[in-house]
């Protein structure tokens, strides 16, 4: 199903690129409605973007018209994803008081769809402590804010602060809605976990935690009720997701097994360190020695013993592989036994971690599919649309 996206527009001379976002979000099927603060209209005009979204522009709260049958609540339930593009500091500092002073913050407080922001302003303004302490009490509530990029800026400086591109933001939205997991509770993990040495050094992978989380915002964005197991990872929680954070391998064992209970699908998207050591040092370990020696010791599987569970739910696992792709993930997959499975290489120069864009290929009992290489938002809906259908096949296989 399409999403229902109302784009805030603000007074910064990048409200021109809101026209190239109208138009590539209606390329990506999305419907567009768009609201204007007074300070946009100096930058461009509603009638280009009521061209290209095929909808009215409002920008006056208190226009008689349209407020006739409370309009602006209307628009706030339409939604189901508010982006403000680009958000300006003051309309950040307004956002952050909570403030309710025009029709787009109005919005923005009557709505329950996710915020996102994408900011644009001088570099000095991004980095002024009020904009920073903004940003964090925004943050907080769970509003996410994709960039600024660093460049050159229309005032001649240079600097963080420049407007993400249209195509940037849109290779992070999750464009996708639908009430196919409507009711079922959906456990993700993600990123990496990191095992002590001493209380500075750790053991740990490379695992941003990008895949874990864009699976999560897609997840939640069939309707289902989720919750995000993830080791540390600076990634800010998708909109309506049950966020647990933990640290080890240990750690995550136990918050899984504690809430993997009442659950009906279980995606293991995180990299969890396959050893551990098995003294922790008290104190910092002094490079003292030409050598050091670690005795390292095996970490549960998780992943494996949610699958064991009698009645578990329905399991999809993740193989981060360097060579024999698919010999190694189709192994895992049978060994574990697993309902499916993602693989992917990594250690290339294209995809895998730390990297925005990836690849997949998709297994299960007699039957595979390629996922070619995209953003990893894009390639969390496509493995959404693969696991929900086969989610469904298996419940209706069950039922037979």
């Amino acid at each position: 199903m399409s999403i229902k996206v109302l784009l805030g527009v603000s007074g910064g001379i990048a409200a021109y690129k809101a026209a190239e976002l109208v138009r590539r979000l209606r390329e990506e099927g999305a419907q567009v409605r768009v609201v204007m603060t007074t300070a946009a209209l100096s930058f461009i005009t509603p009638l280009t973007l009521q061209a290209l979204s095929g909808n009215a522009v409002r920008s006056d709260l208190l226009d008689p018209r349209a407020e006739a049958g409370m309009d602006h609540i209307e628009l706030a339930r339409w939604a189901d994803l508010v982006l403000v593009a680009p958000a300006t500091a003051d309309l950040m500092a307004r956002l952050a008081a909570g403030l309710a002073d025009d029709l787009l913050t109005t919005l923005v407080l009557a709505t329950t769809a996710p915020l996102v922001l994408a900011p644009a302003m001088n570099h000095r303004m991004w980095l002024h402590p009020a904009t920073r302490e903004n940003l964090a009490r925004l943050q907080k509530r769970g509003v996410r804010v994709l960039g600024p990029a660093q460049g050159d800026q229309a005032c001649g400086e240079w600097g963080p602060g420049r407007m993400l591109e249209p195509t940037e933001i849109l290779d992070v939205l999750p464009l996708r809605v639908s009430s196919d997991l409507a009711g079922k509770r959906v456990m993700v993990t993600a990123g990496p976990t990191r095992e002590a040495l001493d209380p500075v050094r750790y053991i740990g992978n490379r695992s941003s935690g990008r895949m874990g989380y864009a699976l999560a915002s897609s997840l939640a964005a069939r309707g289902a009720e989720l919750v995000l197991v993830s080791g540390p990872s600076a990634l800010s929680a998708p909109h309506g997701v049950d966020l647990v954070r933990v640290e080890t391998a240990l750690e995550m064992e136990a918050a899984v097994m504690e809430r993997i209970g009442d659950c009906d699908l279980f995606v293991a998207a995180a990299a969890v360190s396959d050893y551990r050591p098995r003294d922790r040092a008290g104190e910092k370990i002094k490079k003292d020695r030409t050598e050091l020696d670690l005795h390292l010791v095996k970490n549960p599987d998780i992943l494996a013993r949610v699958a064991a569970l009698p009645e578990g739910p329905f399991t999809v696992g993740f193989a981060a592989e360097t060579e024999r792709l698919e010999e190694h993930a189709l192994d895992k997959l049978e060994k574990k036994g697993l309902n499916m499975i993602a693989a992917n290489l990594v250690g290339g120069r294209t995809g895998g971690f730390e990297r925005n864009d990836n690849a997949l290929l998709v297994l299960w009992s007699g039957g595979r599919k390629s996922l070619p290489l995209m953003s990893k938002t894009r390639l969390a809906d496509a493995l959404t649309d693969v696991v929900v259908e086969r989610y469904l096949a298996y419940l209706s296989s069950q039922d037979s």
